[in-house]
């Protein structure tokens, strides 16, 4: 339940606001669109591909699944620990394209694993061959994943299967990649180039469909696609897919995170000339220093000369004066 606030506690949003991670990300945010899932065909069994924190996991069965298998091949110990702590939960560390046959036929199929045109191309084919009646719902459709393939382990994917990639990340400012970008930090890496065959998450869910089957987009918090052949289920849908508002908010949403990623580098890149200058300045007071000690030291030696050359001149002034002086002084 949303909580507006009141006369008597106008901070109420604002409060849930900051509460709020900065990038929203999470399939946990579409908990309403799963309700409604629910609510027109029973789901008992669900395979999880891509299993982040297990929070997600825990929605499935709060809302009736009995299993949930959870898919992700290389889990983090704070994941295991969430799973074993709900035995509907069942950890499968395989990668999904392998192990999909494995797994009893799902109900719910949540694919949100690798993003890229390969991967995704050879979950969904096997899902809509294999599990007439199930439900797939995908994360990452749109951007930045939807017409260019993420790689988090490259090296799992034949070389046919892989675009030329770069650790740089793509911006809505530009059409390039940048190191200002939405960058994976060494997590993933992204293709080069956006578009053509064979490249991004939506690009293979449309090549994976047949005409019986029907893609609904969510277009929030990069893009939510359901794939279904259940008419009704695509009517209750409706006020979430393709909406306007949603797609002109999820626009603002990424420009305002991709401004914030470029001032962010952008900040960075001025502390680092700012220690560079600072450096440099700290050198060249360095130098400074020695020249003024060198100066300090010349001027002291000039001046023992000095010294010494008067010393000289007047021991000439007190020696007897010789003929060619007296000479010299007559001149």
């Amino acid at each position: 339940m949303n909580d507006y606030g009141t006369r008597t506690d106008p901070h109420a949003q604002a409060r849930a606001a900051r509460q709020t991670p900065l990038l929203l990300h999470s399939l946990s945010c579409f908990r309403e669109v799963f309700e409604v899932v629910y609510a027109h065909r029973p789901i008992s069994t669900v395979v999880e591909v891509g299993v982040e924190s297990g929070q997600v996991s825990g929605i499935y069965t709060e809302l009736g699944a009995r299993a949930v298998y959870c898919v992700d091949p290389a889990p983090t110990e704070s994941l295991r620990a969430a799973i074993a702590g709900n035995p509907a939960l069942h950890l499968v560390e395989e990668r999904s394209p392998d192990v999909l046959p494995d797994l009893p036929v799902a109900d719910l199929y949540v694919l949100d694993g690798d993003h890229n045109y390969a991967t995704v191309r050879a979950e969904l084919a096997w899902v809509l061959a294999n599990a007439p009646d199930a439900v797939t719902v995908l994360h990452d459709v749109l951007w930045p994943c939807s017409r260019r393939d993420q790689y988090y382990l490259p090296s799992r994917l034949r070389p046919e299967d892989r675009h030329p990639s770069s650790s740089e990340g793509p911006t809505v400012w530009h059409d390039e990649l940048t190191r200002a970008g939405f960058v994976g930090l060494g997590a993933f890496t992204c293709a080069q180039e956006a578009g053509g065959e064979r490249n991004g998450v939506l690009t293979a869910v449309e090549d994976a469909l047949t005409e019986s089957w029907q893609l609904a987009i969510i277009p929030a918090i990069f893009g939510v696609g359901v794939v279904t052949r259940d008419e009704a289920l695509l009517d209750a849908l409706r006020p979430y897919r393709d909406s306007r508002l949603l797609y002109t908010l999820e626009n603002n949403r990424i420009a305002l995170y991709t401004r914030l990623l470029q001032l962010q580098f952008d900040a960075v890149a001025h502390a680092e000339n700012a220690d560079a200058m600072a450096e440099t300045i700290a050198g060249q007071r360095r130098e400074l220093d020695r020249l003024a000690t060198e100066a300090a030291d010349l001027r002291a030696e000039a001046d023992e000369l000095r010294r010494q050359n008067e010393r000289l001149r007047a021991q000439l002034d007190e020696r007897p004066a010789t003929l060619a002086d007296r000479v010299l002084r007559r001149q």
